[in-house]
């Protein structure tokens, strides 16, 4: 079947060595280390703080949402500054935001620490999966995005909970940053030393300032509402309630500057022309409520339920990170190799993460690591088939002038789903160990014969043990403590069913989206694929231009369905005009 084949600009690529790949992990790995040292650490950094926990949330609220900023505002550093040296910078400030936390505990200073930690780590990650995308061919993407979402989702969600349990129960939560200033200096260094891509020169657009700061003002505000709305009953506090205000009017002022700037603003809209960028969007949001949402559920259902050490339950997910890390490689593997579609390991993804939260809905006060394990290597399985098949299907059509912007979209989508998954949940648990207790203390009477027998077995331990006078008073404490327990267990019993029905009602929903955006998408590219295609032949002097007139329009790359694949990692159209087997007269549309 023959096709046409516009005008492809010269694409600069050269081959990145395996210390530049390396020197990209280690500084996602700077990000995971320092994303989740409070979640083990909270009880420990309070105390050493001397900080109520409002004053300990702002560590959170501010990494956060300086993260959210840092996600959407890294695509304009981008288009300034060498993506090389912008992860080397970015690193190095990283590790050395980390390294002062040894040096001080004043809250106002590791709140202001911690802020440069959260701006870092997403200009970071955003710069180096960027970096990646063009300095490796199509064909080698899977492998090499694997590779990358060992650093920037595993390691974050197995391998460092482990670490800083670890570190917390052997030596002080103050290790948890200090482990990252090794990372950040071997992860510069590699990158100093190693082949990296040869500098672009993208078109630059002036600093939209004003939107810098509404979507500030919106991240913020929409931070401080998701991480303490479950804590002050969300909008029963006018705090809460006036902050979702003031967040929702920033943002909406935020979108209506985007749409006045006409491409000149803060956010880059042409990421939402190509159908599978939209779809991979409204995902991440699904995808991020899983992930964090199951991430926050199982350890601290172990500390706070089963009693379990940090130690125990970071290594309790440790496990399931080999298995995450095995199931991205078999998912490189055969979209590489075997040519299998992205899109074709989202189900077993999906229905492995239901399978495993259904399996844990099971757990009980009794439960340990070996009762829940089967379940948690399920969950990774289904992780590692599911978001490298997103991250494939988000960024392989999107071009170099706007992939870093998809990139920020697409992981400020997750991580927003993930704060609204996670605050769902904390609310679900506490309204539920609420109607629990209501529940069974309704059943737990002094009368009831059950009862009666209960604390009479109790009183007689206990009067056995030497507690002759406070026998009976030992033996309700301790009923009420059976009480709040198994009302505890419930409700998160409860949150883990809650993940699995999220997918069940989320699918019907999701492949509704897909066939919308597929009809539309059609819809608006008909006309362009029926009216006459003027195409400038490429040359070295007005590469830009055709590459501003594809982009503008969204031209297809299209050729033979032999040679798709080839022709799309080419570094150069005119190799594809000299290949003896395509037919030079029929290639190019004048």
């Amino acid at each position: 079947m023959s096709a046409v084949i516009a005008a492809v600009p010269s694409r600069e690529r050269s081959e990145a060595g395996a210390l530049f790949v390396a020197g990209i992990m280690l500084a996602t790995l700077t990000d995971a280390l320092a994303s989740t040292v409070l979640s083990l650490g909270r009880g420990y950094i309070i105390g050493d703080t001397h900080a109520t926990p409002d004053e300990f949330a702002w560590l959170d609220i501010g990494y956060t949402a300086m993260k959210l900023i840092g996600f959407l505002g890294a695509s304009t550093l981008i288009q300034r500054v060498d993506s090389r040296r912008l992860i080397i910078a970015s690193t190095l400030v990283m590790g050395a935001a980390c390294g002062m936390t040894l040096v001080t505990t004043r809250l106002d200073l590791l709140i202001a620490l911690r802020i440069m930690q959260g701006l870092s780590g997403a200009i970071l990650l955003v710069a180096g999966q960027t970096m990646i995308f063009h300095a490796y061919p199509r064909t080698q993407q899977p492998i090499l995005q694997a590779l990358f979402a060992m650093g920037s989702v595993v390691a974050p969600a197995t391998i460092a909970p482990a670490l800083q349990g670890w570190l917390i129960d052997s030596r002080s939560w103050t290790w948890i940053f200090f482990s990252v200033v090794p990372v950040a200096l071997a992860a510069a260094g590699l990158l100093l030393i190693a082949d990296g891509p040869k500098p672009s020169t993208p078109l630059r657009r002036p600093v939209d300032w004003i939107g810098l700061a509404l979507i500030s003002i919106t991240a913020f505000c929409f931070t401080y509402v998701l991480n303490q709305g479950s804590r002050w009953d969300w909008f029963a506090e006018p705090g809460i309630l006036w902050s979702t205000v003031i967040g929702a009017a920033a943002l909406l002022a935020f979108l209506g500057q985007q749409v006045l700037a006409k491409g000149q603003g803060l956010l880059d809209f042409t990421p939402f022309k190509c159908e599978d960028f939209c779809f991979a969007f409204v995902v991440s949001f699904v995808a991020g409520a899983a992930l964090f949402g199951s991430a926050f559920l199982i350890p601290y259902f172990a500390v706070s339920v089963l009693a379990f050490t940090p130690t125990d339950a970071g290594l309790l997910l440790l496990p399931s990170g080999a298995f995450f890390v095995a199931t991205l490689l078999v998912a490189a593997f055969l979209m590489q190799v075997r040519r299998v579609p992205p899109v074709a390991t989202v189900p077993f993804g999906i229905l492995m993460i239901m399978v495993a939260m259904w399996m844990l809905s099971g757990s009980t006060r009794e439960s340990g690591a070996q009762d829940m394990m089967s379940a948690i290597l399920l969950r990774g399985l289904g992780l590692g088939f599911l978001f490298l098949s997103i991250n494939l299907i988000a960024f392989s059509d999107l071009n170099k002038h706007n992939r870093a912007a998809g990139i920020g979209l697409f992981n400020t989508g997750r991580l927003l789903g993930g704060l609204i998954g996670v605050a769902g949940l904390e609310t679900l648990i506490e309204h539920n160990i609420v109607g629990n207790l209501t529940v069974l203390g309704a059943n737990v009477t002094s009368g009831g014969p059950a009862v009666s027998e209960r604390l009479t077995t109790m009183a007689t331990m206990l009067t056995a043990r030497g507690m002759d006078a406070f026998a009976g008073r030992a033996a309700i404490s301790l009923l009420d403590r059976v009480v709040i327990d198994q009302s505890t267990v419930i409700a998160f019993d409860t949150a883990f069913n809650a993940v699995a029905l999220l997918f069940v009602f989320a699918a019907p929903v999701l492949v509704t989206i897909k066939i919308v955006l597929h009809r539309y998408m059609h819809a608006t590219q008909r006309p362009h694929i029926e009216e006459p295609q003027f195409a400038g032949i490429a040359n070295p002097d007005d590469g830009d231009w055709t590459a501003q007139y594809l982009d503008t329009y969204q031209l297809p790359f299209m050729a033979t369905e032999k040679y798709h694949e080839d022709a799309f990692a080419l570094d150069d159209w005119s190799r594809l005009l000299d290949r003896p087997d395509v037919d030079r007269a029929g290639t190019v549309s004048v």
